[in-house]
């Protein structure tokens, strides 16, 4: 693969400050943000005075623990647009989630929130390996989800051809890739391994194209599928993160020299490691889940944001930014099989081990009797024997048993026999409400 490290002298100002100048930033926006969410949004203004806190209090960073949490409820029970701190006509932009879990959360941008927005995710190509006059490959969902949009105007900002194809339509994707030849792609990792597939189908080598960097969201992945995916296209696959509630893709990427952790700009949003049960700030370094404020937004300023991601805070390396490890798995995907703990990325890791198999899977949660159970759907790899798979298969849930802890039947597919997606894979089917 070749060497994408951007030069020193390439980087923003803030990449080059010391953790000290970093710091004194981040409080003066704080204490800013935190006035300005005071002043505008009712909601903040009535949770502070219910946990006796006001902006005043906030003289240093750790003061920020004093500030009561936001959650997705709270941006649900304030639709549409109730945690707006702007008037409705100085807003430039809405998205919103899908609402599939529930009442739709919406995020508005203002004219500088979106260039705030579009240089965060140049930073972010440019961090992750992408270079002005790149083609970018853009096969993020486009409209109300962030991602599609979130990527073009970043890739733009940084000065790259962009090819907005979204998703969907994987022959075609193929196609383009073929004939525009882009060196960067921008894509969820279950969907890029379905591009690569499509690619052999057609007989195109995947580590022959033109592709030399995989820039890689909105869901949970391991480093086998990292190893996966830079094997078969010979590319560097880099990790970014983001979600809507918060600004979109672009808060925190990885490195492409390092690859060992996302650096998330803490100039825009400052983090926190929370344990999930109490609530209590944890340490750098130990595991929990990342709670964000951001410092700069101004249509919609969070405050201590629950993301539900489980993560740590690690030093900076490549930048003076500290890092979160790659995303582990979230407290909402979490299953708990029999009083087991279970996240899809554990599956995913045991499952690449197995060379007969597949990363296309999906866990399905049943019920017997009064006994959670869960079903691995997996893929054979093509050309697999299906014996072959079969026995790993096998070996799989004794994998799993020995590894997790859980007992799981293994139901091992022909190809394509597990449902794509063109965006976020649906990793977890519960179907123990069914009937």
């Amino acid at each position: 693969m070749e060497d994408r490290t951007p030069l020193p002298e390439q980087l923003d100002a803030i990449e080059r400050a010391s953790v000290d100048e970093l710091r004194a930033v981040q409080l003066d926006r704080l204490r800013r943000a935190l006035r300005h969410a005071y002043d505008n949004v009712p909601h903040h203004r009535r949770a502070f005075a219910a946990a006796d806190v006001h902006p005043d209090d906030c003289r240093e960073l750790a003061d920020l623990a004093r500030f009561p949490f936001t959650g997705k409820a709270d941006l649900r029970d304030s639709y549409p647009f109730g945690m707006f701190a702007v008037p409705r006509e100085r807003i430039a932009r809405l998205h919103a989630s899908s609402g599939t879990t529930g009442r739709a959360t919406v995020v508005g941008y203002t004219a500088a929130d979106l260039r705030t927005w579009a240089r965060l995710m140049a930073r972010s190509i440019r961090a992750a390996g992408g270079r002005p006059g790149d083609r970018v490959h853009v096969a993020y969902g486009y409209g109300l989800f962030t991602g599609g949009l979130g990527a073009h105007y970043g890739a733009e900002e940084l000065g790259c051809t962009v090819i907005p194809v979204s998703g969907g339509m994987t022959e075609r994707q193929v196609i383009l890739i073929r004939d525009f030849e882009p060196e960067v792609i921008m894509v969820t990792p279950s969907y890029l391994l379905a591009i690569v597939d499509e690619m052999e189908r057609q007989g195109i080598d995947p580590a022959a194209t033109s592709l030399r960097v995989g820039i890689l969201g909105a869901e949970p992945w391991t480093e086998d599928m990292r190893g996966e995916l830079e094997r078969r296209l010979d590319l560097h696959a880099v990790d970014i993160y983001g979600l809507s509630e918060v600004m979109g893709p672009g808060v925190a990427t990885e490195c492409v020299e390092t690859k060992d952790g996302l650096h998330l700009w803490e100039d825009h949003f400052y983090p926190e490691i929370i344990d999930p049960v109490s609530g209590a700030v944890l340490p750098d370094g130990a595991k929990g889940e990342l709670v964000l404020t951001s410092l700069t937004r101004e249509a919609m300023p969070v405050v201590r944001y629950r993301t539900r991601d489980l993560t740590r805070l690690l030093p900076g390396t490549a930048r003076p930014m500290r890092r979160i490890e790659k995303i582990t798995g979230r407290t909402d995907d979490m299953m708990i099989v029999r009083g087991v703990n279970v996240f899809p990325t554990q599956i995913e890791e045991l499952i690449l081990r197995a060379p007969q198999l597949s990363p296309h899977f999906q866990c399905v949660l049943g019920r017997q009797g009064r006994l959670d159970t869960l079903t691995v759907r997996v893929e054979r790899r093509s050309g697999v024997d299906a014996d072959a798979a079969e026995a790993a298969g096998v070996e799989l849930a004794g994998l799993v048993k020995n590894t997790v802890g859980v007992s799981v039947t293994v139901e091992v597919t022909a190809p394509d026999g597990v449902e794509r997606s063109m965006g976020k894979m649906r990793r977890v089917v519960d179907r123990r409400r069914d009937g």
